[in-house]
């Protein structure tokens, strides 16, 4: 709730909110309550391990707290999940998508994952939207339709993004185009010249960073248009921890739109959805008279499942006074959804906690009304529901 993420976290905050007051604040004879807790640092505005362990700790040591929704980096989650394994409460995430949380892809994922997140070897951790090997394959077919054959490969060395960047390389290569490059990105540098340099030189016309907004994505947009590696000639493509609105204000969005920076995000954009997902999304301006950042309809979704596993374990609840019996209730109960009408299409969780339908949409960075802003245009839905 502070720093770069603070807008996208905002949104998430609302999403949960929202899905609590639609079910009347009470489901299956409890009254539902929301604690908001904060995982960013005060001094650097970025989310902080010991921060985040506390606030699992916290969670897990409150006797009236059943579920616990977040957090929306997948390294941060890492922190958190075997805390709640071990309290066998279930975990919710509007945007925790590295795929090692939840399941082991040889080539992808590190030693020991999901297991190390697993301490009781139970499935406590779920996710209502497309994961990043997803994701990563999506943006490599993205790029070959675009046109791209040759991709410099950039990741801020954390879990979601050096992740998402390595199955965007497996995948390209499988399509035939030339791997130029894959580095890790030093973020704490403000300049990037060597790095720039070293695209430059090997003659790439697509340049690929798996990150979030404030591990150097900005710094490498920028500096790209200042050393005029600008479309056509080079092109800008990340995940969706770049579908943020830091992309598109200030000097950065004219680096956005000279770059064409293009984003790949899981799910529908608002303006396609149908049936639950349209309707949530006019209830959601609505409420909050805005429109709703990256994940706050996907925050919706996973307070809208945490409610319905709650209500259909209440006959458990009531049969038992162990604070672990009744969070185990839960999620047991969420761990079986099945044929849950969503945002995006009717789904259901698999055995490893994740969704079986694979929606993603790749949006565009183009000029707003107004000749010094910028905003994201959807470009082409890449995959719908296991299409």
């Amino acid at each position: 709730m502070q720093g770069a993420d603070l807008s996208l976290s905002t949104g998430v905050k609302n999403g949960v909110e929202m899905a609590v007051a639609e079910a009347g604040r009470a489901v299956g004879g409890y009254c539902l309550e929301v604690v908001h807790l904060d995982n960013a640092s005060p001094r650097t505005g970025r989310w902080d391990d010991a921060i985040e362990a506390a606030n699992a700790n916290r969670a897990v040591a409150d006797p009236q707290a059943i579920v616990y929704i977040g957090p929306n980096d997948s390294g941060v989650a890492a922190i958190s999940i075997p805390i709640t394994n071990r309290a066998h409460m279930a975990q919710l995430t509007a945007g925790a998508t590295y795929p090692g949380l939840t399941r082991r892809i040889v080539g992808t994922t590190a030693p020991g994952e999901p297991w190390r997140y697993r301490p009781l070897a139970l499935v406590n951790f779920f996710r209502p939207l497309s994961t990043d090997d997803v994701q990563g394959a999506a943006g490599a077919t993205w790029a070959k339709r675009l046109g791209a054959k040759k991709m410099f490969i950039l990741n801020d060395d954390g879990t979601y993004g050096k992740g998402v960047a390595n199955v965007f390389e497996a995948t390209a290569k499988k399509l035939g185009l030339a791997i130029m490059g894959n580095q890790n990105v030093d973020w704490r540098r403000p300049d990037q010249n060597a790095v720039l340099t070293r695209i430059i030189a090997s003659g790439a016309d697509l340049v690929y960073m798996g990150g979030v907004i404030h591990t150097g994505a900005e710094a490498i947009i920028r500096q790209m248009q200042q050393v005029g590696l600008v479309a056509p000639r080079v092109r800008f493509m990340g995940p969706d921890g770049l579908f943020v609105d830091e992309v598109l204000t200030g000097t950065t969005c004219d680096a956005a739109a000279a770059t064409e920076v293009r984003v790949t995000f899981p799910g529908l954009p608002p303006e396609r959805m149908s049936g639950i997902g349209a309707a949530t999304y006019e209830q959601y301006k609505k409420i909050f008279r805005q429109e709703p950042t990256a994940f706050a309809l996907h925050a919706v979704e996973a307070a809208r499942v945490a409610i319905d596993g709650i209500r259909r374990a209440a006959a458990e609840l009531e049969a038992t006074s162990s604070l672990r019996d009744k969070r185990d209730a839960v999620r047991k109960s969420i761990a079986t959804t099945r044929d849950f009408v969503g945002i995006n299409g009717k789904w259901s969780f698999d055995d490893n906690g994740d969704i079986d339908i694979d929606t993603m949409s790749g949006f565009k960075v183009v000029r707003g009304k107004k000749s010094t802003t910028c905003q994201f245009e959807l470009e082409t839905v890449i995959l719908q529901q296991g299409s």
